[in-house]
């Protein structure tokens, strides 16, 4: 046994000599970033980005949904497999030990008679490749990097589903306060309806002002049943964002629609990709495809594998440790034709790993126009809700002072009709762009967004024990 220890000590220093970690190139931007973005504002940007609203609810569904939704417990899932992968790479850098054991009855003839005798066998064998070209390193370096991007590809996950959480609660918001400005409008029509039937039964309006109202009624009526529909649909994927099933959450008749907080601080272009965590897994992924080329030039040289064993043997079991038998070898293998598959391997990964690279350059690019879009959306957005505000204002004025001149005879009720078309037109519109116009802000936090700590689920199985 001192034999096979002496083996297992000195493959061990084999593995600590040859089993250095491989060198990780750096990856220069592939693209020129700008100095800074066109606005910024003085307020930092949370991790828990969401904060900057101050909204209470909002807060507690996107808490809520990071620990119960199914896609973010998803990424974990890839997580776990990609670290089990990283587990299995790094192994082949330590010797492999195998124990075997033998017992056999064995029966001879001598003549007439037949004699048994027992036998025993006990065994250690230890394997090892010496890594020389660093294959194995670079294969093992690969998928530690791997890691690292899944742990990225959760916080991007995450962020998408805490943006998509708050998209998903303001439109609600802006669906309930549609409900009620309809209800509003449906009242203020039924009354419009009366006065021109009064008007009617004097003889001073026609029948044919009388139906368009009822159908401008009727309308109203149509407005609200979509706005309805609308609210119940989405309170239905807030529920499922939720991990829950529809109907299961309440009616969330809190959510209303906020004015937006200061613009937040903006940080310059090579700070954000940085920060981004799909930029960073991109990244990661471009030096994985490296490493995973470096170990396909490196599986074209040659292989030194180690081996030992120890083998012991006896008619009884108290004889297993009398007798041993030790044997060491080394085998030296070099490809010399595989139809250049090992070529092929090669031109492959670097084909991968120019992928990789591009689709970080890719990446880089759309995290700073989303970032500028955002901006350019915002600002423009605030000035279209600011001209609503005025068309606004304007045309309550044009609908009162319509009203009265129609009542006073001046004018035809089309003219009232248009007038009060028109504004409650303004007025649903109007709700629209200001909830679009926060949506704006969530698309700016998104881009800026840059993660933040989660605890990690446990594994789902079917069977508890396992």
């Amino acid at each position: 046994m001192k034999t096979i220890l002496t083996y297992v000590l000195l493959f061990s220093v084999i593995g600590f000599v040859f089993g250095c970690e491989s060198k990780i190139n750096p990856v220069s931007t592939p693209v020129a970033l700008p100095a800074e973005f066109s606005e910024t504002g003085s307020e930092a940007v949370p991790d828990s980005w969401w904060q900057v609203f101050e909204d209470e609810a909002l807060h507690e569904l996107i808490e809520r949904a990071l620990t119960d939704n199914f896609s973010l417990k998803t990424a974990w899932d890839r997580l776990a497999q990609a670290e089990a992968n990283a587990e299995k790479a790094g192994a082949t850098l330590f010797p492999e030990a195998d124990f075997s054991g033998n017992a056999r009855r064995i029966r001879e003839e001598n003549g007439p008679e037949a004699i048994y005798y027992n036998q025993y066998s006990l065994g250690v064998s230890v394997s090892y490749e010496v890594d020389l070209w660093g294959r194995i390193r670079s294969s093992r370096q690969a998928a530690l990097l791997e890691v690292d991007a899944s742990r990225e590809d959760i916080q991007a996950t995450a962020i998408l589903l805490s943006t998509r959480i708050a998209s998903v609660w303001y439109q609600l918001a802006e669906a309930r306060a549609q409900i009620e400005v309809t209800r509003e409008q449906i009242d203020t029509n039924e009354k419009v309806l009366a006065i021109i039937t009064t008007q009617f039964r004097k003889g001073q309006a026609g029948a044919a002002d009388v139906l368009r109202q009822r159908q401008f009624v009727e309308s109203s009526r149509g407005q609200l049943i979509r706005a309805q529909e609308q609210a119940e649909v989405l309170h239905n994927e807030l529920a499922v964002l939720l991990g829950s099933a529809p109907g299961t959450i309440g009616t969330q008749t809190q959510a209303k629609l906020i004015d937006l907080p200061p613009l937040p601080a903006i940080s310059v272009p090579a700070e954000l990709i940085q920060r981004r965590p799909d930029v960073r897994s991109a990244y990661l992924a471009v030096q994985a495809a490296d490493q995973r080329a470096a170990s396909a030039i490196a599986d074209q040289f040659p292989r030194l594998s180690l081996s030992a064993g120890v083998e012991t043997s006896g008619m009884e079991t108290r004889d297993l440790f009398d007798n041993w038998l030790a044997n060491i070898a080394g085998n030296l293998i070099q490809p010399i034709f595989d139809g250049k598959r090992r070529k092929a391997e090669v031109k492959r990964t670097k084909a991968v790993l120019s992928q990789a690279i591009h689709h970080y350059g890719e990446q880089v690019l759309n995290s700073l126009q989303e970032v500028e879009d955002a901006l350019t959306q915002e600002r423009r957005q605030a000035e279209f809700l600011q001209n609503l505000t005025q068309q606004l204002d304007t045309s309550r004025q044009v609908a009162h002072r319509t009203r009265e001149s129609y009542l006073k005879g001046q004018l035809e009720y089309i003219r009232v009709l248009d007038a009060l078309a028109s504004l409650q037109s303004l007025e649903r519109n109007h709700l629209t762009a200001k909830r679009q116009l926060i949506e704006r802000r969530i698309d700016l936090c998104r881009a800026l967004a840059g993660g933040w700590e989660m605890s990690r689920p446990e594994l789902a199985s079917l069977n508890k024990a396992l």
